[in-house]
């Protein structure tokens, strides 16, 4: 993933009230049992700052994250970087109401480039993977 790539961008449709999908994003008992299982904590406040460790083959993947927005039931931002290795992302959820359904989209935009040389830090991982988070994880649950 490199600065010089257009942000991810990942939309989906739930059959869901804004509060349902904020609550799926914001609150970590709900945020373990579709999106990251080992993560310990996570309040939708500017400044709060958690992380975790994920394993994938031989390497370990120490997230952090840093809440940098949060605009209650529309809008929750964050940077997401690794301990391990370089680059810096910012990542945000935008909900949006329609009559039936509410829609969240996620965006993500690279800060700082992430290594070349970690198959899951291309654009296409990047891409599968919110896709399976947003379009299958989430949909799953609150569906």
């Amino acid at each position: 993933m490199k600065t010089s790539q257009p942000p991810i961008i990942v939309s989906q449709d739930y059959k869901a009230t804004p509060l349902e999908v904020w609550n799926a994003i914001t609150r970590p008992q709900q945020m373990r049992k579709w999106y990251f299982e080992p993560l310990e904590d996570f309040k939708d406040q500017v400044g709060f700052k958690t992380q975790f460790a994920i394993q994938h083959e031989h390497r370990t993947f120490t997230h952090q994250w840093e809440i940098t927005e949060v605009i209650p039931q529309k809008k929750l931002s964050y940077c997401w970087q690794y301990e391990e290795y370089q680059g810096l992302a910012k990542v945000s959820f935008e909900i949006s109401p329609s009559e039936n359904s509410t829609t969240l989209t996620l965006i993500n935009t690279v800060l700082e480039d992430f290594p070349e040389n970690i198959p899951e830090f291309t654009r296409e991982s990047c891409l599968g993977g919110w896709q399976y988070f947003i379009q299958q994880q989430l949909k799953n649950y609150l569906e």
